[in-house]
This record gives C-alpha cells, sequence and structure tokens, in this order.
C-alpha cells in the first residue's frame, strides 16, 4: 500500500478543524490568515448580543419641491375657489393637433381647430371636418420664405412641424426676428374675415419643417354655405370691434390732458360672466400595517410613523407633479398661449430668459428641469457671462437678474431632449399665481393633509386613509409664462 507523501495537519471532525475559524471571517485576531486559532469571542457572535445603530428608512424619491414651498397658498373654505375678472373681447389663441397616418398623410384633428381664436366655441363637429378636409401638406426647406410682410394673406397655416422665424425691417434697413412660431401653431388664421388682409411680417423657415396650408377662398366658400359658420365669424368680427384696452378687456371710457369743464365720458368696469372655477383635486393612498408588527416592532422607532412619512412624501411629491403637468391646472397646460414663447435657437440662451421676464411684471420665480438649468449655464459661459444667486430661507439659489432659478424635476423632457423654463409672479396681492388647499380637516396631520383611521380588517390589518387636497389657480394670463422648446444637450464643438 502507497505511503501518502504528506500527512494532513488536522483529521476532518477533529476538534482541532471545530475549533479554527473561517479563512474568510476577519474577525480573529491574526486577521484572515489560514490556521489561525480564534482566541477571543469574533464580532460575529458579539453582534448577536449588541444593539446596533439604525437610520430611519431612506427614500432616495425625495426632491427638494421648491414650488410647494414657495407658492403663497390659499385656503379654500369652500372646497372651491372662483376667479373674477374683466370681461375679455380678445380671444386667445391655443394650439391644434395633427393625426399622422404616413409621410405624407397629414391631417388635422378637426376639434382642435376651435382653437384658433376665429372658430373658439364654433360646435357644428360636420363643418369642421369637412374644413379639415381642405388643408394641403407642404414641405419646407430651412431658408425658405413663405411670404413677404406687406403681401395680401392668400393662406391659413397651421405649423405641423419645424421653426420658422417671423421679422422685419428695422428703421435703418438691418433684418429684425419678431418672433418665432413652432409645432402647432397658427399663421395668418387672424386674416378670416377681413377685407383685403396683408402680412404684416415675413416669415423664413429656420428648420426643414411641414406645414398645412388652408386658401383664404376655401374659407370665403365655405362661409358662402354654412350659415352658422358665417353668423360665427361675423359675431367673432363684431366683438373685436368693441372699444378694449391693450390686454383685451372691455374698455372702460376715460378723458385725460382736458382743461376747463368738459362733459366726461361714462362708463361702468364690465365683468366675466363665466368666471373660472377651480375645485380642489386630491391625491390619496391607503396604508396598510399589519398589527402584529405594531404591536411587536415598534422599539426603537415606531413603525406606522415611518411607514406614514414615507407615504406623505410620497403623495407630496406626487402632489407637485400635478401642479406642474396636470390638464385640469397644472401650469404647463393652464398657462396662456399668449405668454408661451420658443427659443430662437434652440438651448436656454440669456436673450430667451430675457424675453420670458420682460413678459410680466413681478417676475419671482424661474422653475425648469436640473438638466435645463445646466443646458442655460452653457450658454452663460460661452458668452463669458456669471448667473448670479439669491439667498432664498438661507440656501444659496442660482439666479438670473435677481430672479431664482429653482430646480423642479416634475418639468418633462421629451423624447427629443427639450424641456420647458417656467416663469412665475405669484401672489393674490400682486395677481399671481397661487396654491390652493384646505386646512382643519378632520384629523389634519399636516396643512392640506389628513390621515384617517380605516379600521382593522379581519385579516388584522390596520388601515389608514392618507389624503393631500390641493389645487392651483392663475389669477391673470401674464401670471405665468414658458420658455419652449428648450434643447437639453450639448451641441458640438
Amino acid at each position: 500500500m502507497p505511503v501518502p507523501d504528506r500527512v494532513p495537519d488536522r483529521v476532518p471532525g477533529s476538534a482541532a478543524e471545530e475549533s479554527a475559524p473561517d479563512p474568510s471571517d476577519p474577525s480573529g485576531p491574526s486577521g484572515p490568515s489560514s490556521g489561525s486559532v480564534l482566541t477571543s469571542l469574533g464580532t460575529q457572535a458579539a453582534r448577536q448580543l449588541a444593539t446596533t445603530t439604525k437610520t430611519p428608512p431612506q427614500m432616495q424619491a425625495i426632491t427638494s419641491r421648491w414650488l410647494l414651498k414657495v407658492l403663497p397658498w390659499v385656503d379654500v373654505r369652500g372646497g372651491t375657489y372662483r376667479v373674477n375678472r374683466r370681461l375679455h373681447l380678445r380671444t386667445g389663441r391655443g394650439r391644434v393637433q395633427f393625426e399622422h397616418n404616413g409621410a405624407d398623410d397629414i391631417r388635422v384633428i378637426p376639434q382642435t381647430l376651435t382653437e384658433l381664436p376665429v372658430l373658439r366655441g364654433y360646435s357644428d363637429t360636420e363643418v369642421l371636418k369637412e374644413l379639415a378636409g381642405r388643408f394641403r401638406v407642404r414641405e419646407v426647406r430651412p431658408g425658405q420664405v413663405l411670404f413677404e410682410a406687406g403681401q395680401p394673406i392668400t393662406e391659413a397655416y397651421l405649423v405641423v412641424h419645424g421653426r420658422f422665424a417671423r421679422y422685419a425691417p428695422g428703421k435703418y434697413g438691418e433684418e429684425e426676428i419678431v418672433g418665432v412660431v413652432t409645432d402647432g401653431d397658427q399663421i395668418g388664421d387672424e386674416a378670416i374675415g377681413r377685407p383685403d388682409p396683408r402680412w404684416p411680417t415675413s416669415v423664413r423657415a429656420r428648420t426643414a419643417g411641414v406645414l398645412l396650408a388652408l386658401p383664404r377662398d376655401a374659407i370665403r366658400e365655405f362661409t358662402d354655405r354654412v350659415p352658422s359658420l358665417a353668423a360665427h365669424l361675423g359675431a367673432y368680427a363684431e366683438r373685436q370691434r368693441r372699444p378694449m384696452n391693450r390686454r383685451g378687456e372691455a374698455d372702460v371710457p376715460v378723458r385725460a390732458g382736458h382743461v376747463g369743464e368738459p362733459s366726461l365720458p361714462a362708463g361702468y368696469v364690465d365683468y366675466d360672466l363665466t368666471p373660472r372655477e377651480y375645485e380642489l383635486s386630491l391625491t390619496q393612498s391607503v396604508l396598510r400595517v399589519h398589527s402584529r408588527v405594531a404591536d411587536l416592532y415598534n422599539e426603537p422607532m415606531d413603525q406606522t410613523q415611518q411607514q406614514l412619512r414615507l407615504t406623505v412624501e410620497e403623495i407630496r411629491e406626487r402632489q407637485e407633479w400635478e401642479l406642474v403637468n396636470n390638464r385640469e391646472f397644472g401650469l404647463l397646460h393652464n398657462t396662456d398661449y399668449g405668454q408661451r414663447i420658443s427659443t430662437h435657437t434652440g438651448p436656454p440662451t440669456p436673450d430667451g430668459m430675457d424675453e420670458l421676464l420682460s413678459m410680466r411684471r413681478k417676475t419671482r420665480l424661474f422653475l425648469a428641469h436640473p438638466k435645463a438649468i445646466a443646458a442655460f449655464f452653457r450658454q452663460c459661459n460661452k458668452r463669458g457671462l456669471v448667473p448670479g444667486s439669491a439667498d432664498v430661507d438661507g440656501h444659496q439659489v442660482p439666479a438670473w437678474r435677481g430672479v431664482p432659478i429653482f430646480p423642479c424635476g416634475k418639468i418633462p423632457v421629451s423624447g427629443t431632449h427639450t424641456s420647458s423654463i417656467i416663469a412665475l409672479r405669484t401672489g393674490e396681492e400682486d395677481q399671481g399665481v397661487v396654491g390652493l388647499y384646505r386646512t382643519g380637516l378632520p384629523e389634519e396631520h399636516q396643512p392640506g393633509l389628513n390621515v384617517r383611521f380605516m379600521g382593522i380588517d379581519q385579516a388584522a390589518v390596520i388601515n389608514y386613509l392618507v389624503t393631500a387636497y390641493y389645487s392651483l389657480a392663475i389669477l391673470v394670463p401674464d401670471a405665468a409664462g414658458v420658455l419652449e422648446n428648450v434643447q437639453l444637450g450639448r451641441t458640438a464643438d
């Protein structure tokens, strides 16, 4: 029988093997080296008798939620907030929408034609469908001039895709850009119902684009054939002839600079007979905690309180998202289209921020996605500009022209890597933007948020209903403005 070259140091199952430490255990006095003998109690065993130091449950989705912090909140005792305004005669414009059935089959959705000022409130869907069918697709190339200022208006255009610049000759012959038109906007619709209209500015394509064009002759044929459309356009024209101030509100007759005792004009301030009312919205969740957990595992931290804390954080995050994106009252969907501008070149430049800032008095804050803020800083760096900062409740926040720029990750980023920047004037006293909530709720946990006990079910699970009530109101149209089509990506060097 062959004799082994080497006798093993330990026999399997011996006391020496059982007392030897695990080589992977670094807790022994000699470290992880193999062959060491544990001569004192290891840390793995010691932890069975020790109390660990723990943190409360952490949540990565918590953000700064600046919008909830900086908005003035109005206590809505009746659950509904009515915004009374002066009678507004100038019809605001919206944006039409399109359906794409292929590269060459692009149609305007007929119901969205009522976003045109001249068709606002028109309800005959059959006429709208027939009118939508008269639009024809037209592709344009970069640099193509659609029309020159002073030419007769022979067509109305809907912008399906692309960026178009309005420009006019300056006082000394230079070219001045006076506006930008992008997806969903209209060009020339204001000429409907006017005799011999002419283009006030020229329009040139900044990028390749697609338009839908409607000849004026088609509109004239419709009005001659459809009495309801002719009556609607006539009422619109009559409303536009009424005296109004520069904001489109019904004018109040006044006289200034007179001497002696002339007869003074008399009148009154007319009110909007159908003011908008905001009902409080809500976000809810049912928190479920098993009674066994609540009874036995409440030390050193109260399990129910920790569950409630994280649930409230999630509800507040959703609340801020709704204030930005909700179609009924959110900022992005309810800002007046007259207060929306597009970037001239794509990235958010100091020029675009200045234009957005100049559209209202007392702009209190900007809201932007963090990537949009970074893109704006890159443009400032290219020009050698250093944005300032503002102190907000002890926090240093970046600012432009003294107006703080708050990060808000709830502002969406589209698939084309574009976003928006929002400017707000806030407070009831300044006819700005206000948040709405209700305080004094039963079982109130925080202002505007309550936690109501719902009982214990047959599975011994305790149920709590967590509810936050809120909404947002824009008191006058110029209280909020949006810089749209903000490109976030870096340009090639």
